[in-house]
């Protein structure tokens, strides 16, 4: 078999749960790391933070953009919170560069893996996945777009 060039969604959930295994359940040191993570996103274009990026049912603001380049999509994220921050810095990690299919059929196991509602809570675990949704809504979009096209 073919070696791939870059990870596969798959490979990059895995990775995550590798990262969060290695903080042995420590909540603390699970959330630092959170911070971290999104400490090192990198920055979004003012231009991106308006309301037509901005996600729906989540209790901090987040905005998500996504950019097609052959067939790939790249986001960009951020938020007014740190956690959060790093929250959507997991789901880039995960996607951004990926193909819209690929993107369009992922099933995030890493969510439950990482054990993320015990986490952050049930109020932040229903705005992640409304970031998951979001992703997946604007791969799903451009996935029917190059259809009817």
């Amino acid at each position: 078999m073919e070696k791939l060039p870059f990870k596969t969604i798959d490979q990059h959930q895995d990775d995550i749960i590798d990262a969060f295994a290695s903080l042995c359940g420590e909540r603390e040191v699970m959330l630092d790391y959170l911070i971290d993570l999104g400490s090192a996103l990198a920055p979004m274009e003012l231009l991106y933070k308006t309301d037509n990026h901005l996600v729906q049912g989540c209790m901090s603001k987040v905005w998500l953009m996504e950019v097609e380049k052959e067939g790939l999509l790249f986001f960009q994220a951020d938020s007014n919170t740190a956690i959060t921050k790093g929250l959507i810095s997991l789901l880039l990690k995960a996607v951004s560069g990926q193909s819209i299919l690929a993107i369009a059929a992922a099933k995030f196991y890493f969510v439950e893996a990482i054990g993320i509602s015990e986490l952050i809570g049930w109020q932040r675990a229903s705005g992640f996945s409304h970031m998951i949704k979001e992703i997946k809504l604007k791969a799903l979009s451009r996935l029917a777009q190059s259809r009817h096209a």
